[in-house]
């Protein structure tokens, strides 16, 4: 059997370091690249340049890099040193010290230009966590310190190359060429793991529906997700060149990733909106509870016409007296001045002028037909703020009292029974047992717009799902009243 070639001596390692403006690729720039080519052995090649970002670089920046606006003024463009870059890279091994930040810049400075660029690479953290797995800290600073390295120009492309080649020479010696061979060829068949991740984090990540939870250092949690295959779904983060420093960041920070399987996409869901409003997780935006959640009422006034009110607490058990959901009172003003405006209403009554005598500044334009001032038959009036608004009234609750909601995955043979009730999510059960016992009353579900609009797409089945759905009653457990 013929012996694959060593990569070690037939391969060309292009040892690559960038400087930038900053640590976001979707708008930061690169100031400069440096690139030191080893083969065998040998070093057999340089390739260095600065690059004018064609942005400002800033104090912080220019004083950690020494790099400034006068000294690229006059580099070349990116797109100018783009044809020879790709020349260089070709056919090498791409190394670079957290090579997803380095590889992720060049790509999306070629993406500007319209080009793909692709190559295979190797990151040297993850190749000492891989020879080194004692010791903790893999940082260019902890390598130079805990190997005894050559002093560099750190944070200038081709000092910190040359740290990164004397690291590699190091343990080349120190390790043996087997050892290194080995390393290498793992590193460079695997997945792009985040560097202080274990290298097998994703064995025995499930296949199937779930939550899956990021931490960080000290166990704090980063980031909730869900997905329909847990697996696939945390491969997909660490495969992307991370075009966002908040991605970039997130990539840094990982320490451990564990999850919670679910029977079905509805369960994963709601456990995944659950965790983000409870835990709040550093690097997840949306779906954090809504603190200034706001509807519309309409109420009667003295003379009968209908009015509009702003609620700031929605209750429940009443869900069809209120119309909108919105984020804050800025959005529902929003809404009711384009509702106002589509249909001649009156801005006093909607509440979009503050109380003053006489009729609303839009009657004085002709733009309200004159429920301000007695103008309009107050029956007419009603009926078209009915008509207006009716789009906008949430749904009721269909049902006598709670439902369970049956989630079964036929491959796994999981069964999650979700208890729902008012469109809110009260709690998830293994057992059809267990419902008999299971006791609601005193549990107070706080009203939550995504949660609501989740469970209303679902069991109305507007999202193509066709689930079974069970009166609590019909199956043994007693009418229930909830606050």
């Amino acid at each position: 059997m013929t012996k694959p070639a060593r990569f070690l001596d037939s391969a060309t390692f292009a040892f690559l370091d960038i400087e930038t403006t900053g640590g976001n690729a979707s708008h930061d720039r690169i100031t400069e690249i440096g690139i030191r080519f080893w083969r065998a052995g040998q070093v057999v090649g340089e390739w260095q340049t600065l690059i004018n970002p064609q942005t400002r670089i800033s104090p912080f920046i220019q004083s950690l890099t020494g790099i400034s606006d006068a000294m690229v003024a006059q580099a070349p463009l990116f797109e100018d040193i783009s044809a020879e870059l790709e020349s260089q890279l070709e056919d090498t091994i791409f190394v670079a010290h957290n090579a997803r930040f380095d590889y992720g810049f060049i790509k999306a400075e070629f993406r500007r230009l319209g080009l793909l660029f692709s190559a295979k690479v190797l990151c040297t953290v993850k190749l000492s966590r891989k020879l080194y797995s004692g010791f903790r800290r893999h940082n260019m600073d902890a390598l130079i310190e805990r190997h005894g390295l050559g002093q560099v120009q750190r944070h200038r492309a081709m000092g910190d190359v040359s740290a990164m080649l004397a690291f590699f020479e190091h343990a080349l010696a120190e390790k043996g060429g087997h050892s290194m061979e080995a390393a290498v060829r793992d590193l460079l068949q695997r997945p792009s793991i985040p560097s202080n991740l274990p290298t097998d984090v994703l064995h025995g990540l499930p296949h199937g529906p779930g939550v899956y939870r990021f931490y960080g250092e000290n166990d704090v949690l980063l980031y909730v997700g869900k997905s329909t295959d847990i697996a696939q779904r945390v491969a997909s983060h660490f495969s992307g060149d991370h075009n966002s420093s908040r991605g970039i960041r997130m990539s840094e920070s990982l320490r451990r990733v564990d999850w919670t399987e679910t029977a079905g996409e509805l369960g994963a869901l709601l456990l995944e909106l659950k965790q983000i409003k409870e835990l709040s997780p550093l690097f997840n935006r949306r779906s954090r509870a809504a603190k200034n959640l706001v509807s519309i009422e309409l109420v009667e006034n003295a003379d009968g016409y209908l009015q509009a009110r702003l609620a700031r607490e929605i209750e429940p058990h009443r869900l069809g007296d209120y119309f909108g959901l919105f984020r804050s009172k800025k959005d529902a003003e929003r809404a009711l001045s384009g509702i106002a405006a589509k249909n001649d209403l009156c801005n006093k009554l909607l509440a979009l002028e503050p109380e003053h005598p006489g009729p609303c500044f839009q009657r004085t334009l002709g733009r309200c037909r004159g429920a301000c001032d007695g103008g309009e038959d107050v029956v007419k009036y009603n009926l078209r703020v009915q008509i207006a608004f009716h789009g906008l009234r949430l749904k009721t609750w269909p049902w006598r009292g709670p439902v369970a909601v049956f989630e079964h995955n036929a491959a796994t043979g999981r069964t999650d029974i979700l208890v729902v009730y008012n469109w809110m999510h009260v709690a998830t059960l293994h057992n059809e047992d267990e419902l008999p016992d299971l006791s609601l009353r005193g549990q107070a579900v706080k009203f939550d717009l995504d949660s609501y609009k989740l469970v209303v797409k679902a069991l109305m089945g507007q999202d193509g799902r066709s689930l079974k759905v069970v009166e609590l009653g019909a199956i043994g457990q007693p009418d229930v009243h909830m606050p």
